[in-house]
Formats: C-alpha cells, sequence, structure tokens
C-alpha cells in the first residue's frame, strides 16, 4: 500500500513538472506579448509615458566640439599655387541643446505633436584646449562664397578696396559664429545665429496610432520637403531626428535619420552590440555608400550639382548643399573620410580615421529609444582658378578646402541609466526570470519523479 502511494504521488509530481514546465513555456509568447504591449505603451509621446518624460526634458547634455584647420602656408598657396599645409586645432567645445522644447502643441487628428527647438551655445573652457578667442589662418569666407556669388571682376574690385586676400586670420569664435564682413558688407560665419534663436517648428509622430512611426518628422517649418535640390527623392524629408531611435527595433536592421545640418536624410546601418552602462545597444553608423558618387549610389545623383568641381559627378564623399547655404559650402566626414582619394592628396596634414571620424547611433533594441551618439561632420568651402581675380590666378585646379569639423554627441548619465534598468528593463529581466525557473522546475521535477517511479517500480517488480 505504501508503495502504491508513492507511485502515486510520483505520477502527481511527474503531472505536476510537466505542467508548470508547459506554463512556462506558454508565458514566453505571452511574456513577449506583455513586454511588447508595456514598451509600445511606454514609447508613446504622451503624457505619462517614459518617452513622454524624456521627449520634453533638455535630457543628457549635447556638445558640440570643433576642431579648425589653420592653413600655415597661405601665402604659398596664393603666390606659388600650392597645395594649402593644415594643422588640426581643437576640440573647442560647447554645451548645446540644454533648453528644453518650447510651443509644445498636440495634433490628436494627425497624432503629430509639434514644437520649437530652442538655439544656444555655451563655451566649456574645461573641455578646450584654448579660448573663443584663440586665432586661426582659414580661407576667406567672403572671397570663397564671392567666387560663385559675384561676377570676377566685381569680386576682384571688392577684394582690392577691401584689401583682402584668399586667407585671413579670426578669431575661433568668429569664424564659427560670424563677424561683420566688409565684402558682404553683413554678418557672416559657419554656424551663424545661434543663441536666442530657434529651430523648426518640427512635427513628428507621436507613435498613438503606429508605434513604428513615432518620433518619425512628419513636416519641418510647416513644410513636408525642402526645396533646395528641385527633386522629389532629394527633397523629401523622412526619418527620425539624430536623437530619436527607429520605434521598436529588435533585429539589427537599416536606420534612417535626418541631419537638417546637411539638408537631407541618411540611413545607418547596424555594426555590433555593445554594452552601455549595464544596458545592452545596438550601434548603427553611417556607411560609405551615403556618400559615395552616384556612380556607385545612383540616389546621390540629385545631389551632384556642378559637374566641373565633382569632375562628371565622379566624386566621393562630400555633398554639395551651395543650394541652402548660399556658399559654396560642401560637406563631408571628418578628414574626408570615405572620400575620394585627390581630396585627402589636394592638401597636406589629414588622416582620415574610422574610429575617430565616422558617425553612429546606440539604440536599446527593446524600445528603439538612442542612448548614446555621435554626429560627426565637416564644413568645406570651394576655390578655384581664375584668370581675372588676383588671389586666384595661380591656384591650379579647384580645391574643397576643409574649415573644421564637429563632433556632437551625447550619452545617458548614471542617473538615467538606473532609472531605465528599474523602469523598463528589470521588468523584462524578472518576467524572464519566471518564464525560465517555472521551466526549469517543471523539468527538474519531471525528471526526478520520473527516474524515482522507473526505480520504485523496478523494486515492486523484483520483489514479486
Amino acid at each position: 500500500m505504501g508503495c502504491c502511494n508513492k507511485l502515486c504521488g510520483l505520477k502527481v509530481g511527474i503531472g505536476a513538472g510537466i505542467a508548470v514546465a508547459i506554463l512556462g513555456i506558454i508565458l514566453i509568447p505571452v511574456g513577449n506579448n506583455i513586454i511588447r504591449e508595456t514598451v509600445t505603451k511606454e514609447s508613446v509621446i504622451e503624457p505619462g509615458t517614459t518617452a513622454w518624460e524624456n521627449w520634453v526634458s533638455a535630457d543628457a547634455p549635447v556638445y558640440r566640439q570643433f576642431w579648425l584647420f589653420d592653413v600655415q602656408n597661405p601665402l604659398d598657396v596664393v603666390e606659388n599655387g600650392s597645395k594649402p599645409k593644415l594643422v588640426e586645432k581643437g576640440p573647442y567645445t560647447y554645451k548645446t541643446r540644454y533648453l528644453p522644447k518650447e510651443n509644445i502643441t498636440a495634433n490628436p487628428e494627425t497624432y503629430t505633436i509639434s514644437f520649437l527647438l530652442p538655439a544656444g551655445a555655451i563655451f566649456e573652457p574645461s573641455m578646450s584646449v584654448g579660448s573663443e578667442e584663440d586665432s586661426v589662418t582659414s580661407l576667406n569666407l567672403a572671397v570663397a562664397g564671392g567666387y560663385k556669388l559675384f561676377p570676377p571682376w566685381v569680386l576682384e574690385a571688392a577684394i582690392k578696396l577691401n584689401n583682402v586676400s584668399l586667407f585671413q586670420r579670426r578669431t575661433v569664435r568668429e569664424i564659427l559664429w560670424g563677424y561683420k564682413d566688409p565684402i558682404l558688407k553683413g554678418t557672416l560665419g559657419l554656424f551663424f545665429p545661434y543663441n536666442g534663436t530657434y529651430d523648426g517648428p518640427y512635427s513628428v509622430f507621436t507613435g498613438k496610432d503606429d508605434i513604428s512611426k513615432v518620433s518619425i518628422i512628419d513636416s519641418w517649418q510647416g513644410e513636408k520637403k525642402v526645396s533646395f535640390w528641385n527633386n522629389t527623392y532629394c527633397d523629401m524629408i523622412n526619418g527620425t531626428g539624430i536623437r530619436s531611435g527607429p520605434g521598436k527595433n529588435k533585429e539589427p536592421c537599416l536606420l534612417k535619420a535626418l541631419f537638417f545640418n546637411v539638408f537631407r536624410s541618411v540611413s545607418a546601418e547596424y555594426e555590433r552590440s555593445l554594452n552601455l552602462k549595464g544596458i545592452e545597444v545596438y550601434r548603427f553608423k553611417l556607411p560609405p555608400l551615403t556618400l559615395a558618387s552616384p556612380a556607385v549610389n545612383p540616389d546621390n545623383q540629385c545631389f551632384c550639382t556642378d559637374s566641373v568641381v565633382t569632375k562628371n559627378c565622379t566624386l566621393a564623399g562630400v555633398l554639395d548643399i551651395s543650394s541652402s547655404r548660399g556658399q559654396p559650402v560642401y560637406i563631408s566626414l571628418p578628414h574626408f573620410l570615405h572620400g575620394s582619394p585627390y581630396l585627402v592628396e589636394d592638401v597636406e596634414g589629414l588622416g582620415p580615421s574610422e574610429e575617430h571620424h565616422v558617425t553612429f547611433l546606440d539604440v536599446e533594441p527593446t524600445t528603439g529609444f538612442s542612448l548614446r551618439f555621435a554626429k560627426r561632420l565637416q564644413v568645406n568651402m570651394m576655390y578655384g582658378p581664375s584668370k581675372i581675380i588676383t588671389v586666384l590666378k595661380k591656384v591650379k585646379d579647384y580645391t574643397i578646402l576643409p574649415i573644421v569639423w564637429l563632433n556632437e554627441t551625447a550619452s545617458l548619465d548614471d542617473e538615467t541609466a538606473d532609472r531605465f534598468k528599474k523602469e523598463l528593463l528589470s521588468r523584462v529581466d524578472m518576467l524572464e526570470t519566471v518564464q525560465y525557473t517555472l521551466i526549469g522546475l517543471g523539468s527538474a521535477a519531471f525528471v526526478l519523479c520520473t527516474v524515482a517511479h522507473c526505480l520504485i517500480s523496478r523494486n515492486n517488480n523484483k520483489l514479486v
């Protein structure tokens, strides 16, 4: 009778073990659904969600680091047509994006939300190699700009009247944020205006109706496209802001982001998985195809606007944004990374590096939130030969000259990382722990009870 009770008890244990293991297995899809619903709810940009709290605030500070190129042989370039010799000076660091969004307006009928982004820059001496008053010899922005804006004889007269040359000595502050130019009779700089101004208005999707659209830009300054390229594809506004995630992004994939510095959308490709303050992130980076020549990437054909400078659109690594800036400005990756070899060969002092010069974005795969990024761009201007303009008579060919490159970067701090892990990832981990614990306990009970049942049954058979 005792053996019978033991066998019955073991059979119950086997059944219970199977039931517990099955419950754990069932919880996997159920748990995934719970996780998905939680992430979806917290990722929508509306009051009360984690996404809203991060979105409306100034968030982690964004730093812009500038490296300026100091021309060492300006007279030799003008008088003998020599290659410019460059020395990189920097970084000069500014804290930006430290002000919260303004004029936030929800548009429930279109599931969008609009806002203004205040602009501001505070110089950070402790993160810089010198002061804003450091001097740099750089290309004369007015002469380079006037090269395409004015007839040659007009520019030549203005150069002589104001006693200027192809190069000028200016402070870091002036080159970056502007100065009064005698030729153009106005303020001229690479990144002006800044303090006291606004970027936008932007309109982005909240993700309320479709979580895959969260943070995707619907319009900018009231328009759903720009009008710089005279081409439907190139004028499109798509993707998210560089600081926004792609919504849910569980698998490595292609991610689109919008760089308003260059007025175009770009794609970033998955590279690898990393650990950031105890959080798994997917790293996306800008691939070489982004700024490839139209011969390699036909999508870039509409960005080729000057067949002479781009050598019949075979030039790789630079983007002509003259139509959006009103000056012969070319954007590239720092030190012409992924560019045509002759861009680096036309000057001295450059050394492209994948590690230091590539743009990347680290995305938490469960939520799609961007937890760290580094946007690295270089601003270049072009000058070329002229039979009329004296300071250009010795120039042998069109040269795209680096002026400055920047690294705009931000990363979540320790406090935000702890809150992120506590409010979301800890729930996910706890649910996974429960799932696998149930499967483990159920499987163990099943195996142990089955083995015991077999042993007792064998002993019973021997006694009979």
